[in-house]
């Protein structure tokens, strides 16, 4: 953790000094202060007057940064993340930093300055360098944070295979992905990178149709009608369920047949989605299992801050639910 005797070496003044700009008493030369602001900016300290009350104790609060937790696979996770934290006797601070590259690093911020005990991940905007340099144990959901941060993910390399195979499997052969079709580096990008091994394998041709994750709902709907009315498709890999699910509806509405005309899988599996939509076949993520190891890592930084992980990604096992609509 950034202290104050880093960011009076910083600026080249003494801890007092940094401590009346920071609160704002007494004479301070305008050069100074700026020298103080711009040593903390640089070093992302963030005062907090309660912090140093606490002497060392640990806050019993954590937190969550995520895209959006009306998602249903977020909500659930969040939930099962919150709730497990809760029985270790954790408070949870959950931020929504949807697709906002400067929210996420504001929130980061904020609970920098709370002094939360730690940070679970798990929003996917890249290039957050903060993280690098917070002195908080953190670990990430689902995105490569930095080198000594780890990371936890279901197999969605795997779940785009799988999903591939079973629409081949039920005779489809015009298979398209459906979804980001840009390889960022972003773990679930591992999901068209299964899908394209596996046609590679099968000796087909690949399709990829975007459908960009933020887009509107409109400029989604438009992306899945040009597929469906003026391209030759019979199978779908659906980047994540509600992807699936905008398919199955415009399909409905086109007079497409699932699964005669069109073979869909979607991808996430999440208990709201599964229990509403029982047509659907997706690929299901482990997400008590993912909850669970993202928890246990936390604590285990929290405990030994500088130990060594023996590991530092791990790649949970998923599962394809079969269902009426990859085939019967």
């Amino acid at each position: 953790m950034v202290k104050l005797t880093d960011v009076a070496a910083k600026a080249g003044c003494s801890v007092t000094t940094v401590s009346r700009v920071i609160n704002n008493y007494g004479y301070i030369s305008q050069k100074t202060r700026k020298k103080v602001h711009e040593a903390m900016k640089e070093l992302n300290y963030q005062p907090n007057s309660v912090a140093r009350s606490l002497q060392g104790k640990k806050t019993k609060l954590i937190g969550l940064i995520f895209p959006d937790v009306s998602n249903p696979f977020f909500g659930e996770l969040v939930s099962k993340i919150e709730d497990r934290l809760f029985k270790h006797g954790y408070k949870t601070i959950l931020c929504n930093a949807g697709n906002d590259k400067e929210k996420e690093r504001t929130y980061l911020q904020m609970l920098m300055a709370n002094q939360v005990d730690g940070i679970i991940a798990g929003a996917h905007n890249l290039g957050i360098e903060e993280y690098q340099r917070t002195g908080l144990p953190i670990v990430s959901f689902d995105r490569k944070l930095s080198d000594n941060i780890p990371i936890v993910s279901a197999d969605n390399f795997k779940g785009g295979s799988l999903a591939t195979q079973e629409l081949y499997n039920h005779g489809a052969r015009h298979i398209y992905f459906v979804g980001n079709p840009t390889l960022d580096g972003h773990p679930t990008q591992k999901r068209l990178l299964g899908y394209k091994e596996t046609i590679k394998e099968l000796k087909l041709t690949e399709h990829i149709h975007p459908v960009i994750f933020n887009e509107t709902l409109a400029l989604k709907e438009m992306a899945i009608r040009d597929l469906l009315e003026n391209h030759k498709v019979d199978g779908i890999v659906a980047s994540d369920d509600l992807t699936a699910l905008l398919i199955l509806n415009i399909s409905h509405d086109l007079g497409i047949h699932i699964p005669e005309d069109l073979k869909i899988i979607g991808f996430d599996g999440s208990k709201v989605v599964r229990d509403f939509e029982p047509r659907l076949s997706t690929i299901v993520q482990p997400i008590p299992s993912i909850a669970q190891l993202l928890v246990k890592l936390l604590e285990k930084r929290i405990d030994n801050p500088t130990e060594e992980l023996d590991n530092y990604t791990y790649y949970l096992p998923v599962e394809l639910l079969k269902r009426e609509s990859s085939g019967k």
